[in-house]
C-alpha cells in the first residue's frame, strides 16, 4: 500500500527507541524473500545504545544471506537496478528507497515507523535529510544440489581472507618499495661519481648538480617511506579490527560441548593473537618486501666489478643455511613456550577466580609451588628460545660486516690491478650493506615467525570449532510461543564423559503446566534445562517447543522465550540495572517491566534502601552482593522479558525462609499462564507445582501428580534406574 506524503519532514523526530536501520534491513530482507528475525540479525553484534550501526550492517545482513555495501553518492546518482537500497539520513535515521522519479521530483520510500507501507515523498525533502551515504543490500546467490561442482569450493580462511582484502594496499606498498630500493642506488652512484670525476677534476659545478639531484631523490625517498609505513599500518589496523572481531564472535557463538576444559589456557590462546598481530606489522612487511631487491643490488655491484659479488653470494648462502639449521629448534622451543605459558596462565586464572576458596582451604602453598615450577620452566625455555633466536640475528650481523670487509679486500686488489676505481669500491661497499640488510632482517624474523605460526595454529583450532548458528541456515520465526515442551527419547553424553548424562528421556509439558524435577545429585535434572535452552545438542532424540524441533529456532530467539535461573549464578561487572537487562536485546526493557521484575524477585527493598537505586554497583561476579541477592538478580533477569517458559534451577538455595515465601507468592501470581519447570531439592517449593518428575541416573523413574509422587516417595515405591 502506497501513501502520499509530499511534505517530507526534515526536522529530527522525537526519540522512539526504534532501531530504524535494523527495521530497514528487515524490510529489505522481506522484499528479497529472505526471512530473518530481528534477534537473529543482531545476535552477538556490537550495538550502540542497543541499536544497529552502519559499521556492522554488513555483518547483520550476512545473517539473512545478504550482502551490504555502504557507498557515498548523491541521491540522484544511486543505481535503480540495485534498489531497494537503505538510505542513511541525518540524526541516525534511515529509510528504504524503492524508487526514484527524478523527472517529477518524487521518491518512493518505506519509513520504519510506518511498517511495510511505502510512501511517496518529495525528492527535495529527502535530499535535505540525506546524509550522503546509502547501502546496497543484495541477496547472495545460492547453489543447490543440481549445480555440478566443477572443483571443490574452498571456504574463505578467517585470517588470510582478511589479509587478502587489503591486497590493493599491499600492492601500493610493493610499488613504493620498488621505487625506494631504486632510489637507494642513487647514493652509492653519487659517491662514486664524486670520487672518480669531481675530485680528480675539481669540477665543483658538477658537484652541485649531483648534490641537487641526490637531494631531490632523498626528499622523494623520505616521502615514499612515510607513505609506505602509513599504508602498511593502515592495512594492519584494518585487518586487526576485523580479525579480533571475528575471533570474539566465534568464541561467543561456540557450542558449549566445544568449549575447552581450561578457561585460563583458552584465554592464553586468544591472547596469543598479539604475536600474530606483531608479525604482520610494518617491520615484517618491509623486510619481506625488501628481500627480492637483494638481487638488484648484487647485479649493480656486478656491473661495478664481478668479483665483488662473490662475498655477497657466499654470505647470503651462509646466513640462509645457518637460519635453516636453527628452524627445528626454534619450532620446538616456540611450541614448548606457548604450552607452558598457557598452563601457567590457567593456574593464575583458576587461583584468582577461586581466591576465597584457596584461602579457606589453605591451598596457597600448592598453587604457589605450581606457579613457581611453571615459571622456572618457562624462564629456561624462553632463555633457550632467545639464545637461538639471537644467535641467528648475531650471525647474520657478523656475516654482513664480514662481507663488507671481504669486498674491501677484493676491491683493493682490483684497484691495484687497475680493474676498479676508488669510487667504485666505496659504491660497492655501500651497496653491499643494502644487499645484506634485508637478509639479516629476514633471518631475525624467523624466531618471531615460529611464535606467530604456533599462535596462528592454535587460533585456527578455535576458529574451526562448531558454532550454534549455522551459516546459511534458515531459522523459523516464532515471535510468540505457548510453552508446549516435549522431550522425545532424548539422550546426551558430555564430551569426554565416561557415561551418558541422559538416557532415552521422554515427557511432555502442556502450556501453563507447573512441574518439579527432583532426584539425586547427578541424575540429569540440570542437564534437561541446558538442553531446552539449546546450550547442548542431544546425542539422540529431539526436543520440541510448540511441536517444532528447537533446532529450527534461532538460538537467540529460542532463549528469548525462556526465562532461566541457573544453579550457579554469574553476574557481570557493572550496575544492578545492567545485570538485569543484560539479555534484553534490541527491543530493550521499559522501566515498568524492569521495576516489576525487581519487585517479583524480592530486590525491591535493596533498591529502595540503596542511594544509587538500580544503578548500585554489584562488583565483579556480583562480589558486592550476598548469595541470596545474587540469586534474586538472576530471578529478575529471568522474569524481565516476560517469557513463556520458566526454568528455575534451585532458585532459592541461598535464600532465607522469609525471602523464599515472598518469592513463592510472586511466582504463583506471575506464572499463571506460563510453563514452569523447577529443579529443586527443597520440598517447600513443591507447593508451586502440580506435577513431579523424578530423575535417576539420567532416566525418568517417576512422573505424575504431585500428591501421588510424594506419597510414592514417602513409601519407598520409587526405585532407582537400572
Amino acid at each position: 500500500m502506497t501513501q502520499e506524503n509530499d511534505n517530507f519532514v526534515t526536522e529530527p523526530r522525537q526519540e522512539t527507541g526504534l532501531d530504524e536501520l535494523l527495521e530497514c534491513l528487515v524490510a529489505v530482507a522481506s522484499i528479497h524473500h529472505h526471512d530473518a528475525t530481528r534477534e537473529a540479525l543482531i545476535a552477538g553484534l556490537p550495538l550502540e545504545d542497543g541499536k544497529l550501526t552502519p559499521g556492522v550492517l554488513g555483518r547483520a545482513a550476512a545473517r539473512a544471506d545478504l550482502t551490504a555495501r555502504i557507498i557515498r553518492s548523491p541521491l540522484s546518482q544511486l543505481n535503480p537496478a540495485l534498489f531497494p537500497a537503505i538510505v542513511l539520513l541525518e540524526a541516525g535515521r534511515a529509510c528504504v528507497l524503492l524508487n526514484l522519479d527524478i523527472k517529477n521530483g518524487q521518491a518512493e520510500v518505506i519509513f520504519p515507523e510506518l511498517g511495510e507501507a511505502s510512501s511517496i515523498v518529495s525528492l527535495a525533502g529527502l535530499q535535505d535529510a540525506y546524509s550522503g551515504q546509502a547501502a546496497y543490500v543484495r541477496p547472495k546467490f545460492r547453489f543447490d544440489a543440481r549445480g555440478p561442482e566443477v572443483k571443490k569450493q574452498r571456504s574463505r580462511h578467517w585470517f588470510w581472507g582478511v589479509i587478502r582484502e587489503n591486497r590493493k594496499l599491499y600492492r601500493d606498498v610493493l610499488i613504493g618499495s620498488a621505487v625506494i630500493n631504486l632510489f637507494a642506488v642513487a647514493m652509492p652512484l653519487f659517491v662514486m661519481n664524486v670520487y672518480d670525476r669531481v675530485v680528480p677534476n675539481a669540477a665543483t659545478e658538477t658537484l652541485w648538480v649531483l648534490a641537487v639531484g641526490i637531494f631531490i631523490v632523498l626528499c622523494f625517498d623520505l616521502a615514499l617511506r612515510l607513505m609506505r609505513n602509513a599504508f602498511v599500518d593502515l592495512a594492519a589496523s584494518r585487518a586487526d579490527v576485523k580479525l579480533t572481531s571475528s575471533i570474539m564472535s566465534r568464541v561467543l557463538g561456540m557450542r558449549m560441548e566445544a568449549k575447552p576444559a581450561s578457561t585460563g589456557s583458552f584465554t592464553a590462546t586468544l591472547q596469543s593473537f598479539e604475536s600474530v598481530r606483531a608479525f604482520i606489522g610494518s617491520a615484517t612487511i618491509v623486510a619481506l618486501v625488501d628481500l627480492p631487491f637483494v638481487v638488484l643490488f648484487a647485479a649493480i655491484i656486478a656491473l661495478i666489478g664481478v668479483p665483488l659479488v662473490i662475498p655477497i653470494v657466499i654470505g647470503a648462502v651462509f646466513v640462509f643455511l645457518y637460519a635453516l639449521a636453527a628452524q627445528s629448534k626454534l619450532h620446538e622451543l616456540s611450541e614448548t613456550t606457548w604450552r607452558i605459558g598457557a598452563q601457567r596462565n590457567a593456574t593464575l586464572v583458576e587461583a584468582v577466580g577461586n581466591l576465597e576458596t584457596v584461602k579457606a582451604l589453605r591451598s596457597e602453598s600448592r598453587l604457589q609451588g605450581m606457579w613457581e615450577r611453571a615459571s622456572a620452566f618457562l624462564s629456561r625455555t624462553s632463555a633457550q628460545l632467545r639464545l637461538v633466536s639471537s644467535s641467528v640475528t648475531s650471525v647474520a650481523l657478523w656475516t654482513q660486516h664480514t662481507v663488507a670487509v671481504a669486498i674491501i679486500i677484493v676491491g683493493v686488489y682490483m684497484i691495484i690491478e687497475g680493474d676498479l676505481t676508488q669510487g667504485g669500491l666505496i659504491a660497492a661497499y655501500l651497496l653491499s650493506s643494502r644487499a645484506m640488510a634485508p637478509i639479516s632482517q629476514a633471518a631475525g624474523l624467523m624466531a618471531q615467525y615460529h611464535q606467530s605460526s604456533t599462535a596462528l595454529q592454535s587460533l585456527n583450532d578455535v576458529m574451526d570449532k562448531p558454532t550454534e548458528r549455522i551459516e546459511g541456515k534458515a531459522y523459523i520465526n516464532r515471535p510468540v510461543v505457548h510453552g508446549d515442551v516435549k522431550f522425545d527419547s532424548v539422550s546426551l553424553s558430555y564430551p569426554e564423559a565416561e557415561r551418558s548424562a541422559l538416557n532415552d528421556v521422554s515427557f511432555r509439558l502442556k502450556p501453563g503446566e507447573k512441574v518439579a524435577l527432583i532426584g539425586r545429585i547427578g541424575s540429569g535434572k540440570s542437564t534437561l534445562s541446558k538442553l531446552l535452552l539449546a546450550l547442548y545438542q542431544p546425542t539422540g532424540g529431539a526436543i520440541f517447543l510448540d511441536d517444532v524441533d528447537i533446532r529450527q529456532f534461532d538460538p537467540m530467539q529460542l532463549r528469548r522465550h525462556i526465562g532461566y535461573v541457573p544453579q550457579d549464578i554469574a553476574l557481570f561487572f557493572g550496575t544492578l540495572r545492567e545485570n538485569i537487562v543484560a539479555g534484553a536485546g534490541s527491543e530493550g526493557v521499559d522501566d515498568e517491566a524492569l521495576l516489576e521484575a525487581v519487585r517479583l524477585s524480592g530486590l525491591e527493598s535493596l533498591v529502595k534502601s540503596h542511594p544509587h537505586g538500580l544503578d548500585l554497583p554489584v562488583g565483579e561476579g556480583g562480589s558486592m552482593l550476598s548469595g541470596g541477592q545474587r540469586q534474586s538478580v538472576a530471578i529478575a533477569r529471568a522474569l524481565v522479558n516476560n517469557p513463556s517458559v520458566l526454568l528455575l534451577d534451585e532458585p532459592t538455595s541461598a535464600m532465607d525462609h522469609a525471602s523464599e515465601e515472598v518469592l513463592k507468592k510472586n511466582l504463583t501470581r506471575f506464572s499463571q499462564e506460563k510453563t514452569m519447570v523447577i529443579v529443586t531439592h527443597r520440598t517447600s517449593l513443591l507447593s508451586l507445582v502440580d506435577r513431579i518428575i523424578v530423575m535417576d541416573a539420567g532416566k525418568v523413574v517417576a512422573d505424575g501428580p504431585r500428591e501421588q509422587v510424594v506419597e510414592a516417595l514417602r513409601k519407598g515405591q520409587v526405585g532407582r534406574a537400572s
